[in-house]
């Protein structure tokens, strides 16, 4: 493209500013993937070519949430040490059917790395005083990596104590799916109470409570946050 002084204005792609855009919310982004493995999950937990397919798409949140993790100023190399055997075994997993010691090795890897991710993405909120837009939406989806970090903390508990766990329709002592994990672990971080999935063992609801107080902290810290930020603001001006 030639401008009026007859100069080259370099044109840019739709498909170039789409990836600048992401590169500029990977938080966004991080937010987005996980919330679609939410939507998808009960259309392909039907089948074992189903279940493969979500444990794609749980290895393309694992990259997402490993390149939001880059792109704060925690060190990127142990996103990498505690990143690869997650997407390995977010594979494993539905192609094994939950075998215990797949089950409590994912959790294993995948417990550690969501927590530094969540806590990547706190100490991203933090390192400044502007909010920026990626800031906003690593807000929601820090909570979602807790959330998902808790999900797998529980998977592993039902395993270590059989029966850990009961849900609404299903007989005592049966284990309970991952997405019902999923489903508690979410309800136990909004404290919104609505779960038809609930602890029975004390073991199991000793993790439960420590969710539950994390969530509490978690929305009292991020609003603390953001007030006093308007409050800065509104003193500075």
């Amino acid at each position: 493209m030639t401008g009026a002084a007859g100069r080259t204005i370099p044109t840019v792609s739709t498909a170039e500013a789409g990836l600048r855009t992401v590169a500029r919310h990977p938080s966004a982004v991080l937010l987005a993937a996980q919330l679609v493995v939410v939507l998808i999950y009960p259309f392909l937990d039907t089948s074992t070519a189903g279940r493969a397919v979500v444990g794609v798409v749980q290895m393309g949140v694992v990259f997402i949430a490993a390149w939001a993790v880059r792109a704060t100023p925690v060190l990127s190399w142990v996103a990498v040490v505690l990143g690869i055997p997650s997407m390995v075994f977010a594979i494993l997993e539905p192609v094994t059917r939950d075998q215990d010691w797949v089950v409590l090795a994912s959790a294993a890897v995948h417990v550690p790395f969501y927590l530094f991710v969540s806590y990547a993405m706190i100490r991203y909120l933090f390192h400044d005083d502007v909010v920026t837009r990626d800031e906003l939406y690593a807000v929601g989806a820090a909570f979602t990596v807790v959330a998902w970090a808790f999900a797998y903390i529980y998977a592993a508990a039902q395993v270590i104590w059989p029966g850990s766990f009961v849900a609404y329709g299903t007989d005592a002592g049966d284990p309970v799916s991952w997405f019902e994990l999923l489903f508690l672990s979410f309800t136990t971080l909004t404290s919104v109470g609505l779960s038809d999935v609930y602890p029975v063992l004390d073991h199991a609801r000793s993790l439960v409570m420590v969710e539950q107080v994390a969530g509490v902290l978690y929305v009292a810290l991020v609003i603390a946050r953001l007030v006093g930020l308007s409050h800065l603001r509104r003193v500075e001006r």
